[in-house]
C-alpha cells in the first residue's frame, strides 16, 4: 500500500542579522508573508550574525527534508562559506541550500514600488519624479556579489526606464554618495537612492546619508519578496540530488 505524499521540506530562512529591533521584525514580518502565500509549509527564520536563534539550532530541530534560503541579496562568503559550514554541521542529511535572493525581476519590482512610496510622484517622470536613481547596495570582496549588483541596477532601469547606477556601502566603489554625485555632475539633476537592502539597520542608515532627493525604504517585507523567497525554495527543492562523495554521505 502506497503512502500519501511526502511532507514538504521544512523552509529554514537565514539571514545576516542585525540589532536593530526594527530590522529584526521586518525579517519575521518577511516570513509571515511567505508563510501566508504557502500554506501549511513550516518556515523558520535564523541569523548567521547579531541575533538569534543561530542556523545550526533551527537545523538541530528540523526533521525531514530541508530546504535552507539564504535571505542574502548575493552571493558572497556567507552562502560560500558559512552556510555550507552550518550544513556540515547539522545532525541530519538531507539539507539542501538554494541559492541567494539574487537579481530577479522580483525584487525589482519591489524596489520600484519602494521608490514610489517614498514621496509624491517618486516613482514617475514628472517634474518632481527623479531622473536618476542608485541603487545602494551592501558591498563585497567577492566580485560574483558584484557582478548581481550590476545585474540587479540594469534590471531596474529597465523597469523605470531611467538611468541606474550602483553604489556600495563597504568594500567596492563608488560609494553611493559618490554615485549621486556623479549623476548630477551628468546633469541629472534629480537623483534618487533605491536601498537594494533586505531590512533596516546600519547599511540601511548609511544609505540615507548619501545626499539623493529622496531615499527609498528597504525591500522589507514586501510580497514580491515573499514570492522571491518561495521560488529559490522551490528551485532548490527540485533540483537533482547531485551524486558526488559529499552529497553522497550528506543525502543517502
Amino acid at each position: 500500500m502506497r503512502g500519501g505524499p511526502a511532507a514538504a521540506p521544512t523552509l529554514p530562512a537565514v539571514a545576516h542579522g542585525t540589532r536593530d529591533r526594527a530590522g529584526v521584525a521586518t525579517y519575521r514580518a518577511l516570513l509571515d508573508l511567505v508563510r501566508a502565500r504557502r500554506p501549511g509549509l513550516k518556515a523558520e527564520l535564523s541569523f548567521l550574525d547579531l541575533a538569534l536563534p543561530a542556523p545550526a539550532r533551527v537545523l538541530a530541530a528540523s526533521r525531514g527534508r530541508v530546504v535552507l534560503v539564504p535571505l542574502l541579496l548575493n552571493t558572497g562568503y556567507h552562502v560560500t562559506v558559512d552556510l555550507p559550514a552550518v550544513r556540515a554541521a547539522a545532525p541530519h542529511p538531507d539539507i539542501r541550500q538554494a541559492a541567494p535572493l539574487g537579481p530577479d525581476p522580483l525584487p525589482a519590482a519591489a524596489l520600484a514600488d519602494r521608490l514610489a512610496e517614498a514621496g509624491p510622484a517618486a516613482g514617475g517622470r514628472g517634474p518632481s519624479g527623479p531622473d536618476a536613481v542608485v541603487l545602494a547596495a551592501a558591498g563585497s570582496t567577492d566580485p560574483a556579489a558584484g557582478a548581481d549588483t550590476e545585474v540587479m541596477a540594469g534590471l531596474l532601469g529597465r523597469r523605470l526606464g531611467r538611468p541606474v547606477v550602483a553604489g556600495y556601502l563597504c568594500a567596492n566603489a563608488p560609494s553611493p554618495a559618490e554615485a549621486v554625485r556623479s549623476l548630477r555632475a551628468a546633469g541629472h539633476r534629480r537623483v534618487a537612492v533605491a536601498r537594494r537592502l533586505t531590512a533596516p539597520g546600519h547599511f540601511a542608515r548609511r544609505a540615507q546619508e548619501a545626499g539623493g532627493c529622496f531615499v527609498s525604504a528597504p525591500l522589507g517585507a514586501h510580497p514580491d519578496v515573499a514570492r522571491l523567497v518561495l521560488k529559490r525554495y522551490d528551485e532548490a527543492s527540485a533540483e537533482p540530488v547531485r551524486c558526488t562523495a559529499d552529497a553522497a554521505t550528506r543525502t543517502a
